[in-house]
């Protein structure tokens, strides 16, 4: 499954509207502020259609997948946009990872807490708010809508002494390379679950974080949450693959498009999260070229003066 979808389910009282775009969507917040509610009135009309008093439109089918049963059931969806309720506590276990990576579904998942065994991405953390409401059939409806929890803007207005990433292999050569130019340390955590204990071990004024946004998800409340006694500034791209691809020094028309819409080219069945994808891009857009990219060792082509700088252009800028 892939593209973009627009999601609407209403009733007399209330409509809920938005899009997904990725395989896994989190809705996050507090009780009482819609998510349970959202899935109940999907679950209704899914039992009992129209007649239930609730009316959901999308071009791809809508389902609740519940604790009892899960992963037989979940055997026989395809090809839809799958919601699961907070009560349900199978979506934090293993075996949920493992059932869901290779299908053709989307998942909206509602949860208060980070699920560590799926790779979502950090943009796709929503809350519900409502919007609007207005006179509708003699009741009042209310209008709600997603919005994005993490908003992380990057903005490197000190510099650093100290960078880590959560590459441990090109991405962290290439930006090892960088910033020992400048005399400041670059260390990899060697996978993002581990940034948050060397954020709380390593001695720093100014911590740069470089990561992958695309799969994050999980790390990204309790590294902000570090924000209000540190100094720690995100960079978060989809992917390093991603800043290249961005950078315009692989020549190829089809990239442009690629990037402006990715969600049109990336199937779930095939690619958990996106920067798997971005990966896959950038090693078939660079075969045979000089530029040919191996994710496992850095081509020390991408650190010539004007690939390196095409490359840094594509992020914010660094105070060094």
């Amino acid at each position: 499954m892939k593209g973009k979808y627009e999601v609407v389910v209403k009733s007399r009282r209330v409509q809920y509207k938005f899009s997904v775009i990725r395989n896994i969507t989190i809705l996050r917040g507090d009780s009482a502020t819609g998510k349970t509610t959202l899935i109940d009135m999907i679950a209704a009309y899914q039992e009992n259609g129209e007649a239930s008093g609730v009316t959901v439109i999308c071009k791809k089918q809508c389902t609740v997948l519940t604790g009892i049963r899960w992963q037989e059931n979940l055997s026989l969806i395809h090809d839809s946009i799958v919601f699961i309720d907070e009560g349900d506590k199978f979506v934090a276990s293993e075996d949920f990872a493992k059932a869901i990576k290779n299908t053709d579904n989307y998942y909206v998942i509602a949860t208060r807490t980070p699920l560590f065994n799926l790779p979502y991405s950090v943009k796709e953390i929503y809350g519900i708010k409502n919007v609007s409401g207005n006179r509708f059939q003699g009741t009042k409806r209310l209008y709600a809508e997603f919005y994005p929890l993490c908003r992380v803007d990057t903005d490197i207005s000190l510099k650093p002494d100290l960078v880590i990433t959560e590459d441990s292999k090109s991405g962290y050569r290439f930006f090892e390379n960088y910033f020992s130019e400048y005399g400041i340390n670059c260390v990899s955590a060697a996978s993002k679950a581990k940034i948050y204990n060397e954020l709380i071990t390593r001695q720093y004024e100014t911590v740069l974080v470089i990561a992958d946004g695309a799969a994050f998800g999980p790390e990204i409340q309790r590294v902000i949450s570090l924000r209000k006694a540190k100094n720690i500034v995100l960079f978060l791209p989809e992917s390093f693959e991603w800043v290249i691809l961005r950078s315009g020094i692989v020549k190829d028309k089809e990239i442009k498009t690629i990037l402006e819409k990715p969600y049109d080219y990336i199937e779930s069945g095939k690619y958990f999260s996106w920067e798997r994808f971005f990966t896959a891009v950038l090693t078939e857009k660079t075969k045979d070229t000089y530029l040919e990219y191996d994710k496992s060792h850095l081509n020390k082509n991408y650190i010539n003066p004007g690939e390196k700088d095409a490359i840094l252009s594509a992020m914010p800028e660094i105070k060094l």
